[in-house]
């Protein structure tokens, strides 16, 4: 039990400490992560450069800061969206069911067909490169989950005493939405989301290295990537470095959707005694 408690606290604390260095990445970053310096082109890690620098002189460390606040920036806005889409199509669905319920779910259906990847390399290719290309691409594929999930929330909890009661007491569909479906509803989805959003970030770096997302010379982990691949014999620091920071944040996103989930499987297992 201590150790599982030292554990998470770990996971919280690293959590916090990654989201604040995105946050305060402007005030913390040496140097400005587009400016191009050729006489410094490809330094080794150093006093000056902390983690070298890329093929056109630029600090590495600072466009990883930079390249933070794009990469994982992007996938909570992903996240966002995919929820404020989702949640509220899933909710509906389930709560009024009918010939509503089976046309949403068959748009949803339609959306899951086929992988999220191959999804959304087909919606980027067609839409072509950029940023916003990229973020319509992946909330188009990840919308549909949390419509999903809500849905069969709603359909568990509205057979329930308490909603028919409700429900006899005269309360009205809104209200029952809004006191009782919905914060049923976040506990699941808030695990699904911070679960999704090393996915997410998997996905914006997947795309930005084959060259849909985001393009030069804008910091972009994946683009990162992509620009160092041409001096991984003589710079191997170029790709490892922006690789790391990839699989961290994304371990740390994992081990904190764990943590979610048993708290979460607690916290129901508890109130059903």
């Amino acid at each position: 039990m201590i150790n599982r408690l030292r554990t998470t606290n770990s996971v919280i604390l690293l959590m916090g400490l990654f989201l604040i260095a995105i946050i305060i990445a402007p005030f913390i970053a040496p140097f400005d992560p587009n400016q191009v310096n050729m006489a410094n082109r490809l330094k080794p890690v150093s006093l000056e450069h902390f983690l070298g620098t890329d093929h056109l002189g630029r600090d590495v460390f600072s466009r990883i800061l930079a390249g933070a606040q794009t990469t994982v920036g992007t996938s909570f806005l992903v996240l966002a969206i995919s929820l404020l889409l989702g949640v509220p199509i899933g909710l509906v669905s389930g709560y009024i069911g009918g010939r509503l319920d089976r046309i949403l779910m068959r748009v949803v259906d339609a959306f899951m067909a086929f992988p999220d990847y191959i999804a959304a390399i087909i919606l980027s290719g067609l839409l072509g490169p950029g940023i916003f290309n990229l973020i319509f691409a992946i909330v188009m594929v990840k919308w549909v989950g949390y419509a999903r999930l809500a849905r069969s929330t709603v359909l568990t909890e509205k057979q329930k005493d308490y909603i028919l009661i409700a429900k006899v007491n005269g309360v009205g569909s809104m209200n029952i939405l809004r006191r009782h479906m919905i914060p049923h509803v976040l506990g699941n989805v808030m695990v699904l989301a911070t679960l999704d959003a090393g996915k997410i970030i998997l996905m914006i770096a997947s795309l930005s290295y084959i060259g849909l997302g985001a393009q030069p010379p804008t910091p972009e982990w994946g683009a990162m990537l992509n620009e160092a691949k041409a001096f991984f014999y003589n710079a191997p620091h170029l790709m490892l470095i922006p690789g790391l920071a990839i699989m961290v944040i994304v371990l740390i996103f994992n081990l904190f959707g764990d943590y979610l989930r048993d708290y979460y499987d607690v916290k129901n297992q508890n109130g059903g005694r």
